[in-house]
């Protein structure tokens, strides 16, 4: 199918990506239907938030899937792109409180089944609305297998997995030390504490030993804390305190008596070598509280403002009691000093407020048992991270993991699955509310208040979404999935969890490959942010420059696990290599015949030309195919762009002209098969990158496919691997570049013509320079070639320029006009030898050199040493001239 004749004019995507997409949707090219022909390829979609806008993050990781998706449906696997939405329990809810707010009411007022519907409307209002942007990218993805992680099958498996881990002993209700976010009001797991680095201070505080003159000083970050001290801690070994050990201390303020215990915990050349224990404020603390069984004194509220056990501190902020304790103690001359200290602090990676390590009765997941198969299927290579560098964050992160906390104190997101009796207590975990307590009977049952961490489910992502726990057709054939792509900020939220929920409800790997991409920063390389103001948005961008130039923009020259940056230059490259390939196609397509019969070409009458660009073609299909296996888009899109720029718009179709436009060149059928061909595989290797441009010229040009998208991906052809023909080629455009630099030097008009003389004593280039005398001819402005094996009748005033085993020389009075060109350097000679006369008078000035900084001195020094050989220089070409 040759449609030249409606090929417009100008290439404007908004007239063409809706109406494509349109297409593809309708025709199910994105839908996989399970072939046991076909090998699968599956990737499961990283689930954006309900509550989220297309941003740039996204932008990058959804091109990136899909170059891989579309690459893969051409190879001829039965591709499975799963999309879907993350509910987002925290996000959500925020969004949903602050709109409330607006209208004087919160969560309470209304209660938690009408807080509930509020939330489902929300989801019904913004959660399509990321779906629709993501197509605007051109995302491939099966849409009619769309899941949400609250639909009715993702949710009875996340009830499913609490079951069967609470029923293995793999989680467990107790009280721990959590992150306890105050605004957000939830703990949060170590994995959602971002730290930031802060000035703050270290206050030395005397604690006095019990009938005795002696104090030890302890040191904190946090005073506010110590009114929940049950403790002060020492270590066994040091000489200094071991006589106190057993003794008692007066926790100041507090009046309350403490013990001094010994524990390895302390380092004894740290600090003082005395640290204050307040289990129920610090991790570490909670674990020295449990071997020497103290109690825990919780002091502050889940508001983080002071509760009744801080005495005259209740009611106060923890920073305003904080600031009232420092005073107090001033005054106490119980203050031995404050240092100024900068150090990591923990904040909520939603809200950013600076969360507050609190003992609460959670829910956890006992983390060892399950990490230790996660860490060696990455060991032994079942999963591959892409670079590989990033498993180290992966090994460090599952190495030291601890028991993972997966409550959280809110509505919005899936319930956890357990059951209290009211009348006695007993405690169910089950599937779905018992009708009855099987301890006493009572039908006065009430369910947990709490929801599960979001990244519980979304740990199941990759087998939920294929029908887990039922034993579905899609979950035997598409899992486990192919490739996770996703940035490196996720590998312990996300891609751990994944790893360790597959290997432990499915026995198997949920993805082979872990291919990490780096973050989009702006031009200068910050990161975007909005207190920066320099987010760009994805959709402004396709609305001004299309889709494919946003694509290309964000792949061109990106690394694995590299971030890349961001600039409006990247993208209207993106649209003028578009506009050159769109130009391009046109101009074939217009020296197309009509009823173009490809079956009458005859191999045999293949130019030179012709052969260089289809062995080029040949060999760009090999390499782009090795380096999209092994994840480097970027360079594969890089190598695309330069054979299409270069190679095939710059050289083959101007090489190609003179045969398009004599009727009577016997050869003209080859080089439209040619061009017709190479567009064509060009166009393949592109699609993944630019689907909708390279879609649209497809359908132009002579193809048998009705669309790019299912066409067969190119494969390397032995019988056009053509290296004689890629020699003489290169040899014929290097003669070409190299007159034209020549005469770019000189600057000679293109309308001005110069005999070209090759000296090539080897007959094989010989016979190569004879073939490209037609492309010397219109491509270098030669005016005559002539080819000699030496120098003999050589001008001697005849440029040169050399190539290897060959030299070019072209009469300077083919170029230029000698007398003019005299004259013109006589002036220039009289020009530099004022500024050399300048320059040493100067420099032979005692003052000048006395006086001047070395700095202008070694200035004139330089300009003199400069003028002087352009001095040189021209003076030699005015006397070769003159000759």
């Amino acid at each position: 199918m040759c449609e030249k004749k409606n090929i417009a004019k100008t290439y404007d995507p908004k007239q063409v990506e809706d109406r494509l997409y349109a297409e593809w949707m309708e025709k199910g090219y994105f839908h996989a239907e399970i072939d046991k022909e076909k090998k699968p390829f599956t990737i499961v979609i990283p689930p954006p938030n309900i509550t989220g806008q297309l941003h740039m993050g996204h932008a990058l990781d959804e091109t990136l899937q899909d170059i891989l998706i579309r690459w893969k449906r051409m190879q001829g696997f039965c591709t499975l792109w799963l999309p879907g939405t993350d509910h987002a329990s925290i996000a959500t809810e925020a969004k949903i409180v602050e709109a409330m707010a607006k209208e004087g009411i919160t969560k309470e007022d209304i209660g938690r089944e009408k807080f509930l519907e509020r939330a489902w409307d929300w989801k019904k209002h913004y959660g399509g609305r990321i779906v629709e942007q993501l197509k605007k990218l051109g995302s491939s993805c099966d849409w009619d297998r769309e899941r949400f992680t609250m639909d009715e099958g993702l949710s009875r498996a996340v009830i499913e997995v609490f079951v069967r881990l609470y029923n293995k002993g793999l989680i467990y209700r107790g009280e721990r030390i959590i992150n306890w976010c105050p605004k957000c009001n939830t703990s949060i797991s170590d994995a959602e504490v971002e730290y930031e680095e802060k000035a703050g201070h270290f206050w030395h505080i005397k604690y006095s030993v019990k009938d005795s003159n002696e104090y030890v000083i302890v040191a904190t970050t946090r005073p506010e804390t110590m009114l929940g001290d049950t403790a002060v801690a020492v270590h066994p070994d040091d000489e200094r305190y071991k006589h106190l050990i057993g003794k008692t201390v007066i926790l100041p303020l507090m009046n309350r008596e403490i013990p001094v215990i010994a524990d390895e915990y302390v380092e004894k050349d740290f600090g003082t070598g005395v640290v204050k224990i307040t289990p129920a404020h610090d991790p570490n603390d909670f674990e020295v509280g449990l071997r020497h069984n103290l109690p825990q004194i919780r002091v502050m509220n889940d508001d983080a403002t002071m509760n009744d056990l801080a005495g005259q501190y209740k009611g106060m902020d923890r920073y305003e009691a904080r600031k009232q304790i420092v005073k107090d103690l001033e005054e106490l001359g119980l203050l031995f000093k404050i240092e100024d200290h900068t150090h990591n602090v923990g904040t909520c990676y939603r809200c950013s407020t600076v969360i507050e390590p609190l003992i609460s009765k959670q829910w956890f997941v006992k983390m060892k048992p399950l990490a230790e198969p996660a860490i060696e299927v990455v060991k032994n290579g079942t999963i591959k991270f892409v670079p590989e560098r990033f498993s180290k964050i992966y090994f460090n992160w599952m190495e030291n993991i601890q028991d993972w906390c997966i409550s959280r104190q809110l509505w919005w997101g899936h319930r956890i699955p357990a059951y209290y009796c009211q009348e006695c207590g007993y405690m169910m975990v089950e599937s779905e509310m018992p009708d009855v307590c099987p301890k006493c009977g009572s039908s006065r049952i009430e369910q947990d208040p709490d929801t599960l961490d979001t990244w519980f489910s979304s740990a199941l992502w990759p087998f939920s979404t294929l029908g887990w726990p039922d034993e579905t057709e899609d979950l035997k054939y598409f899992y486990p999935t192919d490739v996770l792509v996703t940035g490196y900020d996720i590998i312990f939220f996300w891609v751990a969890r994944m790893i360790f929920s597959g290997l432990e409800h499915m026995g198997k790997e949920p993805f082979r490959h872990v291919f990490i991409h780096g973050i989009v920063r702006d031009a200068q390389g910050r990161k975007m942010s909005k207190s920066l103001g320099n987010g760009i948005d994805p959709l402004e961008i396709i609305d001004k420059y299309g889709t494919d130039a946003l694509r290309f923009a964000l792949t061109i020259g990106t690394s694995p696990g590299n971030d890349l940056r961001f600039s409006d230059e990247k993208v209207e490259s993106s649209r003028n290599f578009a506009n050159k390939i769109w130009n391009a196609s046109r101009f074939v397509l217009m020296n197309f015949d009509d009823n173009l019969d490809f079956s009458k070409v005859d191999a045999n009458k293949f130019t030179t030309s012709d052969k260089w660009i289809l062995s080029r073609v040949n060999s760009l299909t090999k390499e782009v195919t090795e380096n999209m296996d092994k994840y480097e888009l970027g360079i594969a899109l890089q190598k695309v762009y330069e054979f299409i720029w270069e190679e095939f718009c710059d050289w083959y179709i101007e090489l190609v002209k003179p045969r398009l436009y004599d009727k009577d060149d016997e050869t003209r059928l080859e080089a439209q098969y040619v061009l017709n061909y190479v567009l064509g595989t060009s166009m393949k290797l592109l699609h993944p990158y630019m689907p909708f441009i390279t879609e649209e010229i497809y359908r132009h040009l002579v193809v048998e496919d009705e669309s790019i998208m299912i066409s067969k991906w190119p494969v390397y052809r032995e019988d056009y691997n053509f290296s004689e023909e890629e020699k003489k080629m290169s040899l014929i455009m290097d003669a070409i570049k190299n007159i034209r630099n020549i005469r770019a030097e000189m600057n000679v008009p293109p309308s001005r013509k110069a005999k070209t003389i090759f000296v090539a004593p080897n007959s094989t280039e010989q016979e190569t320079l004879k073939e490209g005398a037609v492309f010397f001819e219109r491509l270098a402005s030669s005016s005559e070639v002539v080819i000699q094996s030496d120098k003999s009748g050589i001008p001697s005033n005849a440029v040169a320029s050399i190539l290897a085993g060959v030299e070019i020389f072209l009469p300077l009075e083919d170029l230029i006009d000698i007398d003019k060109e005299i004259e013109r350097l006589e002036k220039e000679l009289s020009n530099l030898q004022k500024e050399l006369d300048r320059v040493n008078s100067k420099l032979a000035n005692e003052g000048f050199i006395s006086k001047a900084p070395p700095k202008v001195v070694e200035e004139e020094k330089s300009k003199r040493e400069k003028y002087q050989q352009m001095y040189e220089k021209v003076a030699e070409r005015l006397k070769g001239l003159k000759k």
